[in-house]
Formats: C-alpha cells, sequence, structure tokens
C-alpha cells in the first residue's frame, strides 16, 4: 500500500519504518527541516534498538521517503497516519492543536482537490475519547462531499522494545465504523498478526478509551507495588517474596510488580492524567487514578527521605554519583524521568551530582544543562563520591566490580531505587544498601 505518516516523532518514525519494511510504501511528514535532512541522509535522531538496521534498508530499497510537503505525500496516499504529539495542557488535558491543525490542512487540500479518490486518516497519537469526531467534523466543514474517513488506531509500543511491539503485536486495536476501512487496515496489519494474535475492531470512541485504560491500569499496578513495597519496609516484610507470591497468581501476572522510585516518560505520567480530566469533565470522579498520580509523586519524595535520614537530614556539601538518567533501561527518553526530579532535589538540598547513562546524557543535557556532571563510564561516575544513587535499571549497572566502586568512594554506600542487587550480597562487600521495600543494609 501506499502510506502517509504525518510526524517523525518516536511513534511515527517507527511506524513508518516498519510498515516500510512489510512492502509498503511509505513518506513520512515533518515540518522540521533540519530533522527531515538528518532522516533522509539515515540518521535516527532516537535510541531504540533494532530500529536504525531496518530504517537503512528501507531508505536503500526506496520504499521509506521524507518530505515537508503534506499535500503531495497525501496525494499519494490510500491511509494518512497522524502521529503527531498531543503534550499537556495546564490542565491536565491533551493538548490537540498539532493533530487538529492538520485536520483543518487536510480538509482545505481535500476541498480543492475532490478527485484524488477516498483516503482514511488514522489517529494513531494517543488522543482523548471523541476525537476522531473532531478530525472528521474538521474535515467536513472543508470538504462536505469528499470521500474519507477517519478511523482510530492507537499505538502500544514499549520504549525499548517499540520494533519488536510493532513487528510482533501482542494486538491491533482499530476503531472504525466503515466496512471499506475495516478490510483495508486488516489487510494492512495482516503481516504483522500471521501468529495468531488479534485484531479488534471495534467503534472508534472505544478504541480511543482502551489506550488510556491500557496505559492507566498499568500505572496503577505501579503505583499499587510502590505501596505495598512502603509498606513492608514498616512491617518487616520483603517486597522481593511479596512480589514473586502474588505474580504467580495468572489473575496478578509478574509484570510491572517491581517496586521502584516510580513511573516515567511520555505516556503514562500524561496518560493517566489525561484520562483524570476525562472523567472530570464528565463529572466523575476516578479516585483510582488520582490516588496512582499522588502516589507516584511520592514515592520521590520517600526515597529522597531515604537519602536524607542516612546523613541526618543534611546533605549539604555532600557529593553523589547516580546511575541512569533515561526513565527506563533501552531508551534515551528522559520525558518525566525519577532521575531528572531526584537531582533537583538532592540539589535544592545542597549537594552535587555526577551523573552517567548509556545513552540519555544529550537528553538530560537539554534539560539539566551544567547543574550536574556528567561522567562517560559508570565507574567514572562514583569516583570521590558520599554514595551512589541507581535510578535506572540498565542492564550494564547488575553485575559491577563492587571492590572496584568501593574502591572509588568515600564510603561504601548505595542507594538503590530499582533493586539490583542482592541483600546478601551487600552485606558480604560491607556496603550501607537501602533498596525499596527491603531491610536496609547496615554496614558494622
Amino acid at each position: 500500500m501506499n502510506l502517509a505518516v504525518v510526524g517523525t516523532g518516536y511513534v511515527g518514525l517507527v511506524t513508518g519504518t516498519c510498515f516500510a519494511e512489510t512492502g509498503n510504501n511509505v513518506i513520512c511528514v515533518d515540518v522540521d527541516l533540519n530533522k527531515l535532512e538528518k532522516l533522509k541522509k539515515g540518521i535516527v535522531p532516537i535510541y531504540e534498538p533494532g530500529l536504525e538496521a531496518i530504517f537503512e534498508r528501507n531508505i536503500k530499497d526506496g520504499r521509506l521517503q521524507f518530505t515537508s510537503d503534506i499535500k503531495e505525500a497525501v496525494r499519494k496516499s490510500e491511509v494518512i497516519f497522524l502521529c503527531l504529539p498531543t503534550p499537556q495542557n495546564g490542565d491536565g488535558s491533551a493538548d490537540l492543536k498539532y493533530v487538529l491543525g492538520v485536520a483543518e490542512e487536510l480538509g482545505r487540500f481535500f476541498q480543492d482537490e475532490p478527485g484524488i479518490g477516498f483516503k482514511i486518516i488514522v489517529d494513531k497519537s494517543t488522543v482523548p475519547v471523541g476525537t476522531s469526531d473532531k478530525v472528521r467534523a474538521l474535515i467536513k466543514k472543508h470538504a462536505p462531499r469528499f470521500d474519507f474517513d477517519v478511523a482510530s488506531n492507537p499505538e502500544f509500543l514499549r520504549e525499548g522494545m517499540a520494533v519488536e511491539d510493532f513487528m510482533k503485536p501482542e494486538r491491533v486495536i482499530v476503531g472504525t465504523s466503515n466496512e471499506k476501512t475495516r478490510k483495508i487496515l486488516d489487510k494492512l496489519y495482516e503481516p504483522f498478526v500471521r501468529s495468531g494474535n488479534p485484531i479488534y475492531f471495534m467503534d472508534e470512541r472505544s478504541a480511543e478509551m482502551t489506550k488510556y485504560a491500557a496505559n492507566s491500569f498499568l500505572a496503577a499496578k505501579i503505583s499499587f507495588m510502590n505501596e505495598i513495597a512502603n509498606l513492608c519496609e514498616l512491617t518487616g516484610a520483603e517486597v522481593d517474596k511479596v512480589r514473586a507470591g502474588i505474580g504467580s497468581d495468572s489473575r496478578i501476572g509478574k509484570r510491572f510488580l517491581f517496586p521502584g522510585v516510580g513511573y516515567g516518560g511520555s505516556c503514562f505520567p500524561k496518560d493517566v492524567v489525561a484520562l483524570v480530566n476525562t472523567a472530570n469533565e464528565k463529572k466523575y470522579d476516578f479516585k483510582i487514578l488520582r490516588s496512582v498520580v499522588e502516589v507516584n509523586k511520592r514515592q520521590i519524595e520517600i526515597f529522597l527521605n531515604k537519602i536524607l535520614n542516612h546523613y541526618n537530614g543534611n546533605i549539604k556539601g555532600k557529593h553523589f554519583g547516580l546511575w541512569g538518567l533515561a526513565f527506563k533501561p533501552n531508551t534515551d527518553d528522559v520525558r518525566e524521568a525519577p532521575a531528572l526530579a531526584l537531582i533537583e532535589k538532592l540539589i535544592n538540598n545542597g549537594a552535587s551530582v555526577t551523573a552517567y547513562d548509556p545513552e540519555a546524557e544529550h537528553n538530560a543535557r537539554v534539560v539539566l544543562g551544567e547543574k550536574i556532571k556528567y561522567a562517560g563510564t559508570s565507574y567514572n561516575a562514583v569516583e570521590n563520591s558520599d554514595a551512589l544513587i541507581i535510578v535506572t535499571e540498565w542492564n550494564e549497572f547488575r553485575n559491577p566490580d563492587l571492590e572496584k566502586i568501593k574502591s572509588l568512594m568515600k564510603e561504601p554506600v548505595i542507594f538503590d531505587g530499582r533493586n539490583l542487587y542482592d541483600l546478601d550480597t551487600m552485606r558480604e562487600n560491607n556496603f550501607t544498601y537501602y533498596s525499596v521495600g527491603r531491610t536496609a543494609v547496615i554496614k558494622k
């Protein structure tokens, strides 16, 4: 098929590249000319495992192209995917100015060129319930007789696993009330579900709600487990054992039960708040999700208090090595990253920080600037530090040379926000070790 992807952010770039990988001709559209030049040269602007290889292959084979000319891209395409940002407004609602702005532009274009054939406009961005109706109405306002449809096809891509998630999805959600659209999108996605995973067709509003419901439920699991971890510390229970015990129940499942310093990223924080906002608009008090948000905010404070309490409430002049700036491993994304929030609080309390992250330093610098120092290796980060703080669970942090770390630090103290290490190992190596939901190990 001939496809257009409007927006070359994280979702748009993965979407366009993966559709090209199955033989479709894809034109990606963006207004950022500098970014487009880099893309045309084969430069991938994000870190996403597995993306670069198929990106380069499809550019070379001519199936993946880039342009700033949305009209030309739409003219040549049967299906137009809107992969546009929906940033958070001040009240927590999703800002639809980019989505609706493109819809208006498409409406005017269809009015001027009514004979270019049936077009399917697909909302792939995470958008509030009813957005498909708004997009449809805007296009119809300008081109009331044009033959088109608007569908919802939310993405379920995990950063760090996005290519695998797209190429082998657990499910595909398509919201459409149009049989012609259904057949075309069914054919488009058929190569991705040959192992038998389902394509769920439903109405547009249900598809839009499904995306928010999925992310909000996963965020709720994380916040719930963090609450359990906090209670474990107060009662003497060990959260690792509790997690294993409840995770073996198939009704609960093992995933998203790891306690830590809270969730971050571009999706969970924004989507949970947006769904709460939708509930508020409908005069419904979504108490569970309001609590999920509050627990997540509080988790950073609880972790900070462990650090403060160790130093009797005063960390002025203390220097910390910090591992992990990205909100999760296998990505360079620092949006709503717990590490950045924690760093700000450490600095505000008079401490200094040297941080290391395998991929996210360049994005962290945009936010933090020179407030902290940046290390080239994990070991450089802990040199002359009063303690090590771990915030992101990159694999390279899981089995470090503990003796080397100890030799580089002023004191062998670790504050682990991701529970990477075994408590007995910490005792045997004479570390003072604080984690989440587990008994603290105090060096004798």
